[in-house]
């Protein structure tokens, strides 16, 4: 195998890595389960004039749950279906 083959083949690789790294699911979901829990906790932590402005419904806290699901959906179907990295091109016909 040649130097000019094995380089290919390990950008190939380092080319996978990095689609898996920046997959936007991850990017997503992490933003996400971050803001999530920030705005929780502004929710939970909320005053009752707060709450009253808000016609008795604390709505940091219901926001803040459910961006804290719909970030933690992203990352389970991050889990469940990683991206598939694309097949290297068969150069066998090129080689002859």
């Amino acid at each position: 195998m040649s130097d000019y083959q094995r380089e290919v083949e390990e950008l190939e690789r380092e080319s996978t890595t990095a689609a898996r790294l920046f997959d936007v699911r991850r990017i997503i979901g992490g933003l996400f389960v971050v803001y999530g829990v920030i705005v929780t906790i502004a929710g939970i932590t909320a005053s009752d004039a707060d709450i009253k402005k808000a016609q008795d419904i604390n709505i940091n806290l219901w926001t803040g749950l459910g961006m804290l699901v719909l970030g933690l959906l992203f990352l389970l179907w991050l889990k469940l279906r990683p991206t598939v990295p694309p097949a290297p091109e068969e150069s066998a016909a090129d080689d002859s």
